[in-house]
């Protein structure tokens, strides 16, 4: 399954997004731009058991904010590309572990290899992201990391 049926599918599939046909990532980008609706963030937040607290610093979404979000039941532009790097590291560890169980425990412990840090906190900006898919990377080929 490509990357981006993953993602479209975690996010409750193309009937939630408003697009029949979604290729490529390539295809997500006018809905990025347009905001994604609140229930693909309620979505990955089910498949990953990650907590309102959790999602809303990784997404830099006040707790305010957020239920502002849930009420007007669609995400801004910045929010929703936040959501997708979110989605994407989560989807690549579910690959590397082999398990979305183990995926998620590995995002929530201290890494050695991110000098202690916990990878989901890490995934509030790009360079943290590069990051944890570095590592994930290195997993992936049997690299000791």
């Amino acid at each position: 399954m490509a990357t981006a049926d993953i993602i479209v599918a975690l996010w409750g599939g193309s009937d939630v997004l408003g697009r029949r046909s979604i290729q490529s990532e390539n295809d997500l980008i006018p809905l990025l731009r347009q905001g994604l609706p609140f229930v693909a963030l309620e979505s990955t937040m089910a498949a990953f058991a990650l907590s309102r607290e959790e999602v809303a610093a990784v997404l830099a979404l006040p707790l305010r904010t957020f239920a502002r979000r849930k009420k007007e039941q669609r995400l801004a532009a910045d929010e929703s590309d936040r959501l997708y790097r979110l989605t994407r590291v989560m989807t690549h560890a579910e690959h590397v572990l082999h398990s979305r169980v183990k995926a998620a425990e590995w995002l929530h412990r201290p890494n050695r290899a991110l000098n202690g840090a916990i990878p989901l906190q890490l995934l509030d900006n790009e360079i943290g992201a590069i990051q944890v898919d570095d590592v994930l990377g290195r997993l992936e080929h049997g690299v000791y990391s």
